[in-house]
């Protein structure tokens, strides 16, 4: 027997809850074998609680916990995304690379305490506060990667193309000014950091970062630019949130966001398409079977006003989808299983609809496919208890008492549907090491004090 293994009674694997089960990795951290019906070793760890695959957070802007909260007065007569959007750049504009660092550990911890063990990071503020580079081009994004390393957590990093404010090559605000980049100027921030990723076990993508932000020619010149680089390299893009955004891209294009995407762009399952929140039904239908990932963010989308992606419409096709926490405003993977789907109950008036033939237990089935999803977006070995992917563990707390006495399938929906914030984790393991024992990751007041600190400094313009 090697120290490299967990005995669990009830566990999680990519075909249902499985009895008794063995997982064994090696010293990479990857799954060699994956065993039910086993019986335990003497001596061998025995999980506290069901054992889970971990999950792949699709979608976050790390900086964007520092503001978390801070935008739920009334700024306008009628606030939206777009008055959210301006209080935003005024905070992205005073953040300094040690600040980021800060706010972005403090975060990874509080992901992976929450049950996130990895992170596609979407990052676009690259510039120093006045709108020119650093002497290190790369200083803001190997700000994430330490802190990422330093956390635990796994990392996509997807730095983002920005180069326009709105369809037809509108100029940059004055607020996007630590943006902006040139294609070529992308193209040799991904060398620059290529080596850096490597070294640390990320994975390295891109992000344009919507079509009113990147113009026709700039996306594919930096598709292909991509593609010479790392032709399986994942590509996330922000599409359709917005209703004045498909109001907008009609007027310059005569198309939906993501109709015109599909036709000017090789969509496939390298691409997240993050949001996607309007589709009509033949873009549905389309963008599903380009075996491309929805990228849901249900806390955020709400929190934003962006309106509801119709899940049992991408589902009929077919489609892959994952969940992310994007501005941060909530921490907590159950809680973006629960929003997605009372969404759902909401705009149907029924119960149950992310449940499938295969797995009735909604809480499951969920769970299943944003694993799946997460895997696929992130460009990572993740996609759950398997043989040859990452060892990335959630063991529940069979002992906590919204818990306590219930089967693992059980366990599971009591975990998203009844547990509130209170996150009844006992352990979560990332590529087989403990990076959250107890409830608790080892650092947390270090990451709470430097994150509170950051963000005193933010808000009232000190260092």
């Amino acid at each position: 027997m090697t120290a490299r293994s967990l005995f669990a009674d009830h566990a999680l694997l990519p075909g249902g809850w499985a009895r008794d089960v063995r997982l064994d990795w090696d010293a990479t951290g990857r799954l060699t074998a994956v065993q039910p019906g086993a019986t335990p070793e003497p001596g061998m760890p025995h999980a506290e609680g069901p054992v889970l695959p971990g999950m792949p957070n699709l979608h976050s802007h790390a900086f964007q916990r520092g503001m978390a909260g801070l935008t739920e007065y009334r700024a306008e007569a009628q606030d939206s995304f777009w008055s959210w959007r301006s209080l935003m750049y005024r905070f992205a504009l005073r953040l300094s690379p040690a600040q980021l660092e800060a706010i972005a550990f403090g975060l990874y911890v509080d992901m992976l305490e929450a049950g996130y063990t990895s992170v596609c990071e979407f990052h676009y503020v690259h510039h120093d506060t006045d709108g020119h580079p650093y002497a290190d081009d790369a200083e803001l994004a190997r700000a994430l990667l330490r802190a990422a390393a330093r956390a635990g957590i796994g990392l996509t990093l997807l730095p983002v193309l920005y180069q326009t404010s709105g369809f037809g090559g509108a100029a940059p605000a004055e607020g996007q000014r630590r943006f902006i980049r040139s294609t070529d100027s992308m193209l040799r921030l991904l060398d620059a950091l290529r080596p850096a990723c490597e070294a640390q076990g990320a994975r390295l993508g891109l992000a344009p970062h919507s079509l009113r932000a990147v113009p026709p020619e700039a996306l594919r010149d930096a598709l292909d630019g991509l593609a010479a680089q790392d032709a399986t390299a994942p590509i996330h893009i922000h599409i359709a949130e917005q209703t004045q955004e498909v109001d907008d891209c009609l007027a310059w294009s005569g198309q939906r966001p993501v109709a015109w995407l599909l036709d000017h762009a090789p969509v496939d399952a390298r691409w997240c398409l993050v949001h996607a929140t309007h589709m009509d039904a033949d873009e549905y239908r389309r963008a599903a079977a380009t075996g491309a990932v929805a990228g849901l963010c249900p806390t955020t989308e709400a929190n934003l006003g962006d309106g509801l992606f119709d899940l049992p419409q991408w589902t009929q096709g077919r489609g892959a989808w994952g969940v992310g926490s994007d501005s941060h405003a909530c921490v907590d993977v159950a809680e973006e299983l629960l929003m997605l789907e009372y969404g759902q109950r909401l705009i149907r008036r029924q119960r149950n609809v992310a449940a499938t033939a295969a797995q009735p237990e909604v809480a499951t089935a969920m769970w299943l496919a944003a694993v799946a999803g997460g895997a696929q977006a992130s460009g990572r070995d993740l996609g759950g208890l398997a043989t040859g992917q990452q060892a990335d563990l959630v063991v529940l707390d069979a002992a906590h008492p919204v818990l306590a006495g219930l089967e693992g399938p059980q366990m599971l929906s009591a975990h998203v549907f009844a547990a509130g914030r209170q996150r009844p984790l006992a352990q979560v393991r990332v590529a087989g090491r403990i990076a959250v024992e107890a409830g608790a990751h080892p650092l947390r007041a270090e990451a709470q004090r430097g994150f509170v600190q950051a963000r005193r400094e933010l808000l009232t313009g000190g260092a």
